[in-house]
């Protein structure tokens, strides 16, 4: 539900799900014009997607869509990065490329970390196609599992800024499956969010970390572009990759839940 439609909404009163659920149908909401950009839209095929989410969260249970479809493999690459926007650095920049083989064949966590020096992002550019060209070479066309656009983003924005020794990244993008979309298609969960945080927690994944998050990466990892002890540095890298590794680790857990209701 955006902006424009809860202000719609609003001004008939309908300022909670169960009212939601009482005043409009899928066709009667459909129908509500909205305002959208310098004029008015109508909900239109949302419709649908609205009330069906509004009815998980009222009913606190997951409502099947269609059953998810995954690419066919024994083996997926749980995909996931870490990095500064350009606010805090003069561009995007990913200190951290994780990734790790679930499945059959499982692999060991793989982080490729940017370095401090003044090439260090090109490094960890670098390692990061190292790592994924080891990993076809082992596991062929394997899917990279990933959560949203970042991934995919930032991938296309370093193959422009470095380029693609072997074509190894425009591999990777050819083999990336973002599981949020399928996701939402899929099910409507009686979630408030469909972050990665929000949706692990609900299929029933555990970290260990008290303290993880992405804002706390990036505060994690200018502590360590900022200190001149090494060993507080190496400690605080060792933080943020604990973290991305049980980000990986959730990845995979939801891959599976969602698998499960094939």
């Amino acid at each position: 539900v955006d902006q424009g439609l809860v202000q719609v909404l609003a001004a008939q009163g309908v300022d909670t799900i169960p009212r939601l659920l009482q005043r409009y149908d899928e066709a009667e909401l459909a129908e509500i014009s909205r305002p959208w950009g310098k004029g008015m839209k109508k909900v239109g095929g949302m419709a649908r997607s609205i009330r069906r989410n509004a009815e998980a969260l009222h009913t606190g249970r997951e409502i099947l869509l269609q059953p998810p479809q995954f690419p066919a493999s024994g083996n997926y690459v749980m995909f996931d990065l870490e990095g500064l926007p350009p606010h805090l650095d003069e561009w995007q920049k990913i200190y951290l490329w994780g990734m790790q083989v679930f499945g059959e064949r499982p692999g060991f966590f793989q982080p490729a970390l940017a370095g401090f020096g003044p090439d260090g992002d090109r490094q960890g550019w670098e390692s990061f196609l190292a790592q994924a060209g080891d990993v076809f070479q082992c596991y062929g066309n394997i899917p990279f599992v990933h959560w949203h656009h970042y991934e995919k983003t930032n991938i296309a924005a370093y193959r422009a800024r470095y380029g693609d020794r072997e074509n190894i990244a425009q591999r990777v993008m050819d083999n990336l499956f973002d599981l949020l979309p399928c996701t939402k298609q899929s099910l409507a969960l009686p979630v408030p969010s469909y972050s990665l945080k929000v949706v692990e927690k609900y299929v029933g994944f555990a970290r260990t970390m008290e303290e993880f998050g992405g804002d706390w990466a990036m505060a994690k990892y200018i502590e360590a572009t900022e200190t001149e002890d090494a060993q507080e540095r190496e400690e605080v890298i060792q933080q943020i990759m604990k973290y991305n590794e049980e980000d990986l680790q959730a990845l995979w857990a939801v891959f599976q839940w969602l698998r499960g209701r094939h």
